[in-house]
């Protein structure tokens, strides 16, 4: 009997967990590197999320995102990147997007394994935030910033730099 209702009680547990997490941070995405990303560990943080691609004008945004990270990963800032080739300006493969971004910008910040970001194909979580923003991107480097809760979610055209104060200004305020 005790076991059976230990059982129940981790269920019970493990259930009030996984309801704990809102939609739009229950989502597990696997980086370009083999690590995991779990959105629900970061619901309480700030995340800036941007659709990349390697052979873009706005390529170069890598080195402002990163930076970003550096700066204010400690304080609770999650950038993360999303390559993608909807607009056709992606490397082929996920290896060959990891070394660029490595060896030419040296991205630290996780970069989520290449996917779809606009249309029928976009990812369950870039529908999400098109849903809740009623902004698709546009073209790459387009960015998505979620404050803590998700109750605040922004979208940004792939010209805004993401160090610019109409981003830093909304996620400030909720650094460490």
């Amino acid at each position: 009997m005790f076991k059976i209702c230990t059982g129940i009680f981790m269920m019970m547990i493990s259930n009030a967990t996984f309801a704990a997490c809102p939609d739009l941070y229950n989502h597990q995405f696997t980086t370009l590197q083999g690590g995991k990303v779990d959105l629900c560990e970061y619901q309480n943080k700030p995340i800036l999320v941007v659709n990349t691609a390697s052979k873009c004008g706005f390529t170069p945004q890598f080195e402002s995102l990163e930076a970003l990270y550096k700066r204010y990963q400690s304080k609770g800032l999650l950038v993360v990147g999303f390559p993608s080739n909807d607009f056709r300006q992606e490397l082929s493969s996920d290896k060959e997007i990891g070394d660029f971004c490595i060896n030419t910008y040296s991205v630290k910040f996780p970069m989520i394994t290449k996917t779809s970001v606009t249309g029928a194909n976009a990812n369950p979580f870039y529908k999400q935030l098109i849903g809740i923003t009623k902004q698709t991107p546009m073209w790459n480097f387009y960015k998505y910033l979620i404050l803590p809760g998700g109750k605040q979610v922004y979208a940004y055209s792939s010209d805004v730099d993401p160090a610019s104060e109409e981003i830093m200004g909304k996620i400030k305020p909720f650094l460490k």
